[in-house]
């Protein structure tokens, strides 16, 4: 009995028609996310722009949407909340206007206060400090580190595991993902913080692996199927559907969980990574092989050259 395929086995989808299509319409959502980020820019949080922190101790432990409601009502609507120890603790974060100081964290820090305190629940200010922006501006930094680091990394993975035009289409595939991605939250102007970077990083990663998945069954029918690359490509991308769509679906089903139950710290993530998914799972089929097939991929540049030397120094 065969294992449960979403997709009948022998299935012959012809991918590679609408190669032409795929490729205008990935490099159109390319372009309107640059164009996104360079109109709009970024609504940066906290972690990057610096602000004002804020302690607080309720005599009750608290439920932080209701604590984020009541201080969205007060003015902040972009409060950071967070619970410390037994709940009865709050660590509010609040981006600040002005040129802050010691005063104006003292001040914010009262109004926060009586934001967050009810009649039956009172809260005492513990402290409120200004955050420095160096320290967002050293987060920053940092995370455009990591970046770098993983684009690297893959770079050095992916070209000694493939042929260079197989790497080039890899890494330009992962590109467009991660692209769109972080256009996506300079086109909505949803919060952009460090927890959308870890999203962000953890989509190349899940786009790298999908279309590291196709393109080995792809080298691997290069080298036992006799027809053309087209054919061969949409043989690939037929074996590996089933493998791909249920690997996509059980990681969507669980970052949306995240994104739906895991709170308000761990939404942006999850939102990068609902994104990230579906087109990880799209451009490793409507991108990445068609790239192929445009770098003109052949059977040819599977071949070892080693042996090819070889043969020819044997010839007279």
């Amino acid at each position: 009995m065969k294992p449960f395929n979403v997709f009948p086995y022998g299935s012959t989808i012809n991918f590679m028609r609408l190669r032409m299509v795929s490729l205008i319409v990935a490099g159109a959502l390319m372009f309107a996310a640059i164009g996104a980020i360079a109109i709009n820019g970024f609504n940066f949080a906290l972690d990057f722009t610096g602000g004002i922190g804020v302690e607080l101790r309720m005599d009750k432990p608290v439920d932080i949407e209701v604590a984020r409601d009541r201080l969205a009502k007060a003015g902040y609507s972009h409060a950071q909340v967070q619970t410390l120890g037994a709940g009865t603790d709050l660590l509010v974060r609040l981006q600040h206007e002005g040129k802050g100081g010691a005063e104006q964290a003292a001040s914010v820090g009262e109004q926060v206060r009586k934001a967050v305190a009810s009649p039956d629940n009172p809260a005492t200010l513990r402290s409120s400090a200004e955050i420095s922006a160096q320290v967002g501006k050293e987060l920053a930094i940092n995370g455009i580190w990591a970046l770098v680091f993983v684009v690297v990394g893959f770079l050095i993975y992916i070209s000694f595991r493939f042929q260079a035009k197989f790497a080039a289409a890899a890494i330009i595939t992962t590109l467009h993902d991660v692209v769109v991605v972080v256009g996506w939250f300079a086109l909505t102007g949803h919060e952009f913080n460090l927890t959308v970077l870890a999203g962000v990083l953890s989509v190349m990663g899940y786009s790298i692996n999908d279309t590291i998945v196709v393109f080995d069954r792809v080298r691997e029918n290069f080298r036992t199927m006799r027809a053309e690359p087209t054919a061969v490509l949409n043989a690939s991308i037929n074996q590996t559907l089933s493998r791909t769509v249920i690997t996509s679906f059980v990681a969507f089903l669980t970052v949306l969980a995240l994104y739906l139950f895991g709170g308000e710290s761990l939404r942006g993530m999850a939102e990068a990574q609902i994104v990230g998914i579906v087109l990880g799972t799209l451009s490793s089929i409507f991108v990445a092989c068609p790239l192929l097939l445009w770098f003109g991929t052949t059977k040819q540049d599977l071949m070892p050259k080693a042996r090819d030397e070889a043969e020819l120094a044997r010839r007279p």
